[in-house]
Parts: structure tokens; C-alpha cells; sequence
């Protein structure tokens, strides 16, 4: 079992690539250099713990009507207040954030598959009943 730190520095490794990706690909996203690429994987990360879930609680009726898309207009609104926290970090629209986030939402899905999670533990099979034994 990976340890925690591990876990964090692989997820934080996840998002700097998923937003250098974003910067190679999407027009209207750009950043300066490759410090400021870290600190916008910090900022998101630290957005993505602390304010997602609050926006997610208020927006699930939103988030179920919609069958999900609800998550990529959150993603995207995080990743456009990343560009107004981070000087050197540049979202020109919100349809330029909302190719950011499904690039790191696609960026993040392959890499958790390649993380090596192991699948959670199946239920222990039943032991097989003796015929003789009634069970009341």
C-alpha cells in the first residue's frame, strides 16, 4: 500500500499534467511558465478540496437534472478562478475552461487507471452448509 504523501504527490503529478495538456491543447489557455503551471496544480488542488464539494451540495438537483453535466460547469468554473488566482495563468472564456476541465477530467481518468488501485475487496464466500444441519 502506497502511503498518503505518495497518493497526494501522484494526484498533484495528475493535475499538472492534465492542465499542461490543457495549455497545448485548447486555445484561449495559457501559461507563462513552468512554475506558474505548478502553482496552478497547487491552486486547483486545494480548490478541488475545499470549495467543490460545497459547490457540488448546492448544485445536485442541477447535477442530476442535467445527468451530470452539472460537474463539468464546476470544473470549469474552478479552473476559471484558477486563472484569476494565478498571475501568469490565463482563461480566456468560460468555453475555454470548460475544454480545461474535460481535458483534466480525461487526463485524470487515465491516469488513475495506470495508479495501480488495486479493486476493492470482494465479499467472503459462504462457507458451504452441511446437508445435516437444519438452520432455523
Amino acid at each position: 500500500m502506497q502511503s498518503r504523501f505518495f497518493q497526494l504527490m501522484f494526484r498533484w503529478l495528475g493535475l499538472t499534467i492534465g492542465v499542461a495538456l490543457a495549455t497545448r491543447l485548447i486555445p484561449g489557455i495559457r501559461c507563462e511558465d513552468a512554475f506558474t503551471l505548478f502553482c496552478v496544480a497547487c491552486v486547483l488542488g486545494i480548490l478541488n478540496s475545499l470549495i467543490k464539494p460545497i459547490l457540488v451540495l448546492f448544485a445536485l438537483p442541477f447535477i442530476i437534472l442535467s445527468l451530470g453535466f452539472g460537474m463539468v460547469v464546476i470544473n470549469a468554473l474552478l479552473f476559471m478562478m484558477a486563472g484569476h488566482l494565478v498571475d501568469g495563468f490565463h482563461v480566456a472564456g468560460f468555453w475555454s475552461a470548460v475544454g480545461g476541465a474535460i481535458v483534466l477530467s480525461i487526463t485524470n481518468l487515465i491516469l488513475n487507471g495506470f495508479s495501480g488501485r488495486s479493486p476493492p475487496p470482494s465479499k467472503p464466500s459462504k462457507p458451504k452448509a452441511d446437508p445435516n444441519v437444519i438452520d432455523i
